[in-house]
């Protein structure tokens, strides 16, 4: 008999663990607390609507920490000091 295998999905972090975080992560990482996954999130940055900054470096994308912390802290990336 096959038992069906459940998906978990995992608890989206909190602010207060993102403040933690380094200052750049990579795009599924910060499309978790979005409540984005992996093709969500690249799907995001390949049309440009990626809530914040993503930094191209190479092949590899990078999302700002501090970016991400404003928005969820305050629904803007407009506070946010570059």
């Amino acid at each position: 008999m096959r038992t069906k295998r459940i998906a978990q999905v995992a608890q989206p972090p909190t602010l207060e663990e993102i403040r933690q975080w380094p200052a750049t992560v990579d795009v599924v990482t910060a499309g978790r607390p979005l409540g984005l996954g992996r093709n969500g999130a690249y799907d995001a940055v390949k049309t440009g609507t990626f809530p914040v900054r993503v930094l191209k470096i190479g092949t590899r994308y990078r999302v700002v920490t501090s970016e991400l912390i404003a928005l969820l802290d305050t629904g803007s990336t407009a506070e946010v000091i570059t």
